[in-house]
């Protein structure tokens, strides 16, 4: 297999998807609706959609379930995308990072404005629940879709990403301890991350240990890719970063980069991502595919 053509046809497949369900830009209310769909096609590594995807391959071949809830699937990793595109158009916001970049072209509220952007944000998230209310239907099984309800309903809120994003923004400026950046890394990174792979699992009816499992191994993979992050934001350049890089610099904000050192970061990314994969490989089933997505976060310059 070669790992990058396949990870461009995958990403090719995700993106189709999320063509066909955007919505239309009409009425008058086109120009957030332009915003919304500006944000979620401006790029990005689909890596959400793809870990969902993965996973649910992962069980739905070992399972030898052929293709079950696989709409729901699609419509799930759609929903997932939106959610996280949101969640970046509201921390480009002048009241949380102010970045104009993101992906190498003018962020949302650049382009659109502050208040278009905030709507935006807001449309986004909530046309990902009007996503998820289309998975209930006879090709579904819809405990299997109630289940992923209940988890993308959960992580993206105030015990997952929004609950992280909240302590973030308290700390800005102060001093955290190692114990509360963790804690922020793993609500405000971690939570979609698990919420993608979960799904994934529970749609290709992976038993609760099972889910249990992929939770933890999901858990690891989000914090080696927020502190890779916090390396990317000192080394790299923002032509190469595709958005500003020192912005947690900029922004006054304690990183496990800036806390621990550039040596002990890159230590502890691959230590995280190790124990993703030793999991993977542990468990009943194979997916090439997704141990060499994982094993990507580690050596990723954007």
């Amino acid at each position: 297999m070669d790992f990058d053509i396949t990870l461009k046809e995958k990403t090719e497949y995700v993106n189709r998807i999320i063509k066909e369900y955007i919505p239309k830009e009409e009425g008058f209310q086109k120009t957030v609706i332009e915003a919304m769909n500006y944000s979620l096609l401006v790029g990005g590594k689909r890596l959400r959609p793809l870990l969902m995807m993965e996973t649910y391959n992962l069980f739905n071949d070992r399972n030898n379930v052929k293709n079950v809830n696989k709409n729901a699937l699609d419509i799930f990793m759609v929903a997932m995308e939106s959610i996280h595109t949101y969640s970046l158009v509201h921390d480009d916001l002048p009241a949380m990072d102010n970045d104009e970049l993101r992906r190498g072209k003018p962020t949302t509220h650049a382009k659109y404005g502050h208040a278009m952007g905030v709507l935006a944000g807001d449309g986004l998230l909530n046309y990902a629940y009007e996503l998820v209310s289309k998975a209930f239907n006879e090709e579904n099984d819809l405990k299997d879709v109630a289940n992923a309800f209940e988890i993308i309903a959960s992580k993206p809120g105030y015990n997952g990403m929004l609950g992280g994003q909240a302590v973030d923004v308290e700390l800005t400026g102060k001093s955290p301890s190692s114990e509360q950046i963790e804690f922020i890394y793993r609500l405000k990174t971690s939570a979609l991350i698990e919420a993608s792979m979960m799904i994934g699992a529970v749609l290709a009816k992976a038993n609760e240990d099972e889910v249990q499992q992929i939770c933890e191994i999901a858990r690891n993979i989000g914090m080696a890719f927020q502190i890779q992050d916090d390396i990317l934001d000192i080394v790299s350049t923002d032509e190469e970063l595709g958005k500003p890089v020192n912005s947690d610099k900029k922004n006054n904000k304690v990183t496990y980069a800036t806390l621990y050192g550039i040596d002990k970061a890159k230590e502890s990314v691959k230590e995280y991502s190790q124990s993703a994969i030793d999991s993977i490989i542990q468990l009943e089933g194979k997916n090439e595919f997704l141990v060499k997505l994982v094993t990507m976060l580690i050596s990723r310059k954007k």
